[in-house]
């Protein structure tokens, strides 16, 4: 059987340039290039096509904030104003819950979003309950808070309205700029203990950024996004996840250009390939890196005890073995070094006042 190879010009702007059966479909096709398609008989199936539009579907919000039960992660409770992401990184975890939608986790997760309508009034709702005890509320852990699509719709901008009324701790990951954009709000709450950025930095490779997260900002363009919140008051951190073995080798280098910039924290993931993920980023990897494919499968292996992957709770997020202990003492030596992680006050739950909210319907 030939080799099926996706052409590099066919994936501009998106991570991938096909639908990724999805695990509980019973059918999947593939393009096949009959001749007859173009005027000399080559290349039909895979002629240059306009690049797939984003689609945007609507679904009412039932509950803003989602409990977590997961005992590796470091919060209770999340808020995520949209399923799917446009920054299109091959990496990303959330894909397959697109499968969940009948959605494939391959282009549709980055062109078919579905956005939360009513969210904000679902999220006062919750804040205003009588039994509500306030904690750290995550938002943008699953799909990013500031993708492309918020410049419009604005989801984020409505609950964090809400957050800063409240007067209720949050802290974000983000790769967006757009963060910039809601500063009025994060601001004043970071220069009271209410508010932390985290900015996901995964290379200073600007080159290979463009080709694991298409649609992100570019890494310099992050670079200025956490001196914007430090200089604005906002305690700011970076993630220099996920790791991917010889692929983005320049956690170093990262940490210390966003401790220059003004983070004053950090953490680090390795690369999970849970479920479709997998061969999606083997088929990523056979296109952009044939040369070292192999390699850098033969060190997930390492990492995940012999397996693609391991949702061992214990393990998930760092790996196991010599290499996850050895990125362990780099990211450590890093840190210590360049002084992140050191004295990180705790976001205030004291200030919480739900009471505020009772005034605010009119703003939705």
């Amino acid at each position: 059987m030939a080799e099926y190879r996706i052409p590099p010009q066919a994936i501009k702007g998106r991570g991938l340039a096909w639908h990724q059966p999805h695990r509980f479909e019973r059918e999947a096709r593939n393009a096949f290039d009959d001749g007859w398609g173009g005027a000399d008989g080559e290349g039909a199936a895979f002629a240059e096509v306009p690049p797939p539009a984003t689609q945007v579907t609507w679904e009412t919000a039932r509950s803003a904030i989602a409990r977590n039960e997961s005992p590796d992660i470091g919060f209770t409770y999340g808020l995520n104003p949209y399923r799917g992401c446009e920054h299109g990184c091959i990496y990303c975890y959330a894909r397959p819950s697109h499968s969940y939608l009948n959605l494939s986790p391959g282009l549709d997760f980055e062109t078919r979003l579905i956005a939360k309508r009513g969210l904000a009034e679902r999220l006062r709702d919750e804040l205003l309950a009588p039994r509500y005890v306030p904690e750290r509320l995550a938002v943008g852990t699953v799909t990013d808070a500031y993708q492309p699509v918020e410049r419009e719709l604005r989801l984020t901008r409505a609950a964090l309205s809400v957050l800063h009324a409240a007067s209720h701790p949050l802290a974000m990951v983000t790769k967006g700029s757009g963060v910039e954009r809601d500063l009025d709000l994060l601001a004043p709450m970071g220069q009271q203990r209410l508010a932390a950025v985290y900015v996901t930095i995964t290379t200073l490779d600007a080159a290979l950024a463009r080709r694991l997260e298409p649609r992100a900002a570019a890494p310099h363009r992050r670079l200025r996004t956490i001196r914007t919140l430090a200089d604005a008051g906002v305690p700011v951190g970076v993630s220099v996840s996920p790791q991917i073995p010889f692929i983005n080798d320049d956690m170093e280098q990262v940490l210390e250009a966003a401790a220059d910039a003004g983070a004053r924290a950090a953490f680090y993931q390795v690369l999970r390939l849970p479920w479709e993920l997998a061969p999606m980023f083997r088929d990523w990897l056979a296109l952009h890196y044939p040369d070292r494919a192999a390699r850098v499968m033969a060190r997930m292996h390492d990492l995940r005890g012999g397996k693609d992957y391991d949702a061992d709770f214990a393990t998930r997020m760092k790996g196991q073995g010599v290499w996850a202990d050895l990125l362990r003492q780099r990211f450590a030596k890093a840190c210590a070094r360049l002084g992140l992680n050191r004295d990180s006050e705790p976001l205030d739950l004291s200030r919480f006042r739900p009471a505020a909210l009772r005034g605010q319907a009119d703003l939705f």
